[in-house]
């Protein structure tokens, strides 16, 4: 969910901090690469991050201003999910690393916002890999015995909870 759980985990699952940091669109949400074997196989990993909510509800243009209609009309309003203005950059960065990667590992906080931008993730690499295979990371600290447990635990990111 943030830069420095991005860096510390590629620091703890490189080993030894053997990974290469390589800028993306956002110039505080870099990708870090790296080897690594998971679920018995050698993979390539690209570890990234993003800075809370990407995704807000917004009204549609008729429904935006002040002055555009009764408040009380704003009730049965339609809105819909975009991608918010401060947070293209980040988004553009998951649209990249998504086309070419075949699983997305979600390590956000454990909690109902962590799950809720989790999908909200899911929703913008789905844009360019529909196929892309998710995972969810389950970890309380940064410690690297937790790191390590949670990569052999992985579990499927579960929409109820992001509510």
């Amino acid at each position: 969910e943030k830069p420095s759980v991005a860096r510390r985990l590629s620091q703890v699952l490189s080993g030894r901090g053997q990974s290469h940091r390589r800028e993306g669109p956002s110039r505080y949400n870099h990708n870090f690469e790296f080897r690594m074997a998971l679920e018995g196989q050698q993979v390539q990993m690209v570890v990234t991050s993003v800075c809370g909510h990407v995704m807000q509800l917004e009204f549609s243009p008729e429904y935006k201003s002040w002055n555009s209609c009764n408040p009380e009309a704003l009730f049965d309003a339609p809105v819909r999910l975009d991608v918010a203005e401060n947070a293209r950059d980040i988004a553009q960065n998951l649209r990249n690393e998504a086309r070419t990667c075949q699983r997305l590992i979600l390590w956000l906080d454990c909690d109902r916002e962590g799950e809720n931008i989790a999908f909200e993730v899911i929703k913008i690499c789905r844009q360019v890999n529909p196929n892309i295979r998710v995972s969810r990371a389950q970890f309380s600290s940064l410690i690297a015995a937790e790191l390590h447990n949670a990569c052999r635990n992985l579990r499927e990111p579960d929409e109820n909870s992001s509510i």
